[in-house]
């Protein structure tokens, strides 16, 4: 097939010649992690997380996590979700966390401006639904009141016995506009 003079040439992957198409995000991505790995030495990190916390939050693309934090590599567990809400999928995730690779610590951080804000639990139910046929089996989990909802997740974690270490359970709202987080009191 001859080449489209509109769309760019870009490596193959497999190291054949060239593929010509237009590159996707992933092909970027791909490209930028090779560029990435070719300016680090080999390092292998510990499993284990360094200072034996592990971070929940939003899957939100405004928030990086480790330089918000002043984290490096190896140092916490992240674990992200649409609006950072404790489900039953984060619970697993914590309980592996904690008893498997020796965390003891967890901060929740949900954040203003959150799409999951913008959402209703049952018209996206029924949106689901109406597109393929089958009502979800998971919880939407959207909400109006983002410290109400902190509040809400610090409770599951702390009141699930699949997590052992809940006494260090810590929740806060980051402003994605002034990048400062404002903790949340949960008595």
């Amino acid at each position: 097939m001859p080449a489209d003079p509109g769309l760019p040439e870009r490596p193959d992957r497999a190291g054949e010649p060239t593929v010509t198409g237009p590159a996707t995000t992933i092909d970027d991505l791909v490209s930028n992690n090779a560029a990435y790995a070719d300016a680090l030495a080999p390092a292998h990190l510990p499993v284990e997380p360094a200072r034996r916390i592990v971070i929940v939050t939003c899957m939100d693309s405004r928030i990086d996590v480790f330089a918000a934090l002043g984290l490096h590599n190896g140092e916490a567990h992240i674990v992200r979700n649409a609006g950072g809400v404790i489900t039953d999928d984060m619970i697993r995730s914590l309980a592996i966390s904690q008893r498997k690779l020796g965390t003891r610590e967890i901060m929740l951080i949900h954040h203003t401006d959150c799409g999951m804000q913008k959402v209703s639990d049952d018209a996206f139910r029924a949106e689901l639904q109406e597109a393929t046929g089958i009502a979800p089996a998971f919880a939407i989990e959207s909400f109006t009141d983002v410290e109400a909802d902190v509040r809400q997740s610090i409770l599951r974690v702390r009141r699930s016995s699949f997590v052992p270490y809940r006494d260090v359970v810590r929740g806060f709202v980051y402003d994605v506009d002034t990048h400062l987080l404002s903790e949340v009191e949960c008595p």
